[in-house]
């Protein structure tokens, strides 16, 4: 059935949740786990006069990468505790949807494992979600978890 999966990650609890599923997934079907996490962009505000300036955005920066390797090493750790192949991938795209599925094209994974925050539907048509977006534009199968 399926081969690769891609775990894509954000940190929250919901996220955790997903990565043990997805995990325990891989493992009963002999696959292995490609994990991936989106780096937020960070938009400065120059208004008023106020300039932030590099050394700040290069602070946040590394604390969004630092951040982001945690968030990945957690993967990591519940694949090896259950000896599935497991490699990461961490990239700044314009859009966290967009990277998720860029990634699972480049990887070749066939199948994205994706967790959902589980908003209402009024609250989802507002805000918009990752994992809709996701399931709107991968041509790769999206299984999420809920």
């Amino acid at each position: 059935m399926f081969k690769h999966v891609l775990i894509p990650t954000d940190g929250s609890a919901v996220a955790r949740k997903a990565i043990k599923a997805g995990v325990s997934l891989a493992r009963e079907l002999g696959a292995k786990i490609t994990a991936y996490h989106a780096l937020g962009t960070f938009q400065p505000y120059y208004g008023d006069g106020y300039i932030i300036d590099r050394t700040a955005i290069k602070a946040f920066e590394d604390r969004a990468r630092q951040q982001g390797n945690k968030y990945l090493a957690e993967v990591e750790k519940a694949a090896k505790a259950a000896g599935v192949p497991c490699n990461s991938v961490m990239t700044r795209p314009d859009s966290p949807h967009q990277g998720i599925i860029e990634t699972a094209k480049k990887r070749k994974c066939d199948v994205i494992f994706i967790a959902t925050h589980g908003r209402g539907e009024f609250a989802a048509l507002l805000l918009g979600s990752v994992t809709q977006k996701v399931l709107a534009r991968s041509k790769i199968p999206v299984l999420v978890y809920r």
